[in-house]
């Protein structure tokens, strides 16, 4: 599995141009509803960028494969350093676009790909026993800090990032995508990715397994919510019970761990095999080519989409509708901005760049 495969680009895609639909919307300032469109648009947070993170993970096995498998020390300190210098590319790169947006993933991306430099040529068990580890701690730190400290949660502004303690504290508990626990999704990634996902009884019994595990995870703790506890006897309030029993990505809970690592091993199977099955297909060779520009269209979404959002006066306030408007549009634009670069390109223009940098 060392040559690019389509199916993991397209699943790339719909990653990215899921993450535009839950950005969007949050950028429009729509409000919550009951409204149909409103709770496709919401079944989309933190699942999409949990999907980017896990691919991220697959792509980190695929880069250091030769490593893993030679017993060679001088192939893993080659792949280490270029794991650290893509850590800390993404790492700047991610905190010049904060000011640009809050909500950015790709300074938590840089801390990723630096605890996989250190951790990438473990055996598969102790991959699995690490990612356990960090998805049961978040809990704990619940319990000793402060979880809303630094936040507006009415206008979802972060205060004090830019100290020590506040930047710290963001990146590695309470951010939108902190580092405990959201590593194990890449390190879930690293896992998935060294599976022989192109034998047929393997992928199937992977995703069996998955859909088992989202179908119970969800079931269960909305019959929690719902059913079992009352915010009286346990002396908190409805909203807590919710938040801690949910499988929302607020707060990160281990149930919304396994969902949203669920839901990325169905698509990405999904798309081995769709794209195989209907291997030529033009629409799934857009959604290729998306896929290998997921960088550039993950930055272009916030420059230039949220850029003519505030030209045009339609940041906050808006409708789910004219959010999905504006998604759809975004999206349409990708598709048509990747295949038509990619005839005069190898790459997409940040790839490019990262691959440069990575040479210095």
């Amino acid at each position: 599995m060392n040559d690019r495969i389509q199916g993991f680009d397209i699943a790339r895609a719909l990653a990215v141009l899921g993450m535009v639909i839950v950005n969007f919307k949050i950028a429009q300032g729509v409000s919550s509803s009951n409204d149909g469109l409103y709770l496709i648009a919401a079944s989309l947070e933190g699942r999409a960028a949990a999907l980017f993170v896990v691919l991220a993970g697959v792509g980190v096995s695929f880069l250091t494969r030769k490593a893993v498998t030679g017993g060679d020390a001088s192939l893993v300190h080659i792949a280490r350093v270029s794991l650290i210098k893509r850590g800390l590319l993404l790492l700047a790169l991610g905190l010049a676009f904060v000011p640009i947006w809050p909500a950015d993933i790709l300074h938590f991306y840089g801390f990723y790909f630096l605890i996989a430099a250190w951790v990438f040529p473990w055996k598969q068990r102790a991959l699995l026993a690490l990612l356990a580890v960090i998805v049961f701690s978040f809990p704990v730190l619940l319990m000793l800090f402060d979880y809303d400290k630094g936040w507006d949660w009415s206008t979802l502004e972060y205060h004090g990032f830019w100290t020590a303690d506040g930047m710290l504290r963001h990146i590695l508990f309470n951010g939108f995508h902190p580092v405990i626990p959201w590593c194990s999704f890449l390190l879930f990634g690293l896992w998935l990715g060294r599976q022989n996902l192109r034998a047929g009884v393997q992928r199937k019994r992977i995703f069996v397994t998955a859909l088992v595990l989202w179908l119970a995870t969800e079931s269960v703790f909305n019959w929690f919510r719902q059913v079992f506890f009352n915010p009286v006897d346990w002396g908190m309030s409805a909203a807590d019970i919710d938040s801690l029993f949910s499988t929302a990505i607020i707060p990160p809970m281990p149930q919304y761990m396994l969902a949203a690592g669920s839901s990325a091993v169905m698509v990405i199977i999904a798309c081995l095999v769709i794209s195989e099955r209907f291997a030529g297909n033009r629409v799934l060779q857009a959604f290729y080519q998306t896929g290998q520009m997921a960088l550039t269209l993950y930055v272009l979404h916030v420059v230039l989409g949220m850029g003519l959002m505030d030209i045009t006066g339609t940041l906050g306030g808006q409708t789910i509708a004219v959010s999905l408007l504006w998604s759809l549009g975004f999206c349409t634009f990708a598709l048509v901005f990747s295949v038509s670069w990619l005839r005069f390109f190898k790459q997409g223009p940040l790839e490019w760049l990262i691959k440069r940098l990575l040479l210095l």
